[in-house]
């Protein structure tokens, strides 16, 4: 029984429950992070090369062995390339183009796709290749 004392309403804010879903959605984002990675498989050359940094804004077209075209994930015909590529630009504001082509593709193929980059008015292209293994490393 109240005694005529009035009760508070306590008036801090508790964030432990906060703190608690926080951390749940922290190891869910980092569980889930490394699933989301998606991509064309392509099978690049290797050279001999060090690693290049790559602008966060720059488009990947990836040609795979049989010759499907994708700009980042968004596939399309080769022949269209050239109409869609400038509109793409636009959009994501990117200036620069890297083409990953397969190694199996025939030479003629790959410059067929590069002149269409530079008909959509790409002045920069950068081509993708994998570092190849050191002979030290084998052993």
């Amino acid at each position: 029984m109240m005694t005529g004392q009035k009760t508070r309403l306590m008036s801090e804010i508790n964030v432990t429950p906060f703190v608690d879903v926080m951390l749940v959605l922290l190891v869910i984002f980092m569980v889930t992070a490394p699933m989301m990675t998606s991509g064309v498989k392509v099978d690049v050359p290797q050279t001999s090369h060090d690693r290049l940094d790559v602008d966060a804004k720059a488009l990947v077209v990836s040609v795979d062995a049989s010759r499907k075209v994708s700009i980042n994930d968004f596939q399309l015909a080769p022949e269209d390339l050239a109409a869609e590529l400038p509109r793409i630009l636009e959009s994501k504001q990117a200036e620069e183009v890297y083409l990953k082509a397969d190694r199996t593709l025939p030479y003629g193929f790959v410059m067929s796709v590069m002149a269409s980059i530079r008909e959509a008015g790409v002045e920069k292209i950068g081509m993708v290749t994998e570092s190849a293994p050191s002979p030290d490393k084998k052993r």
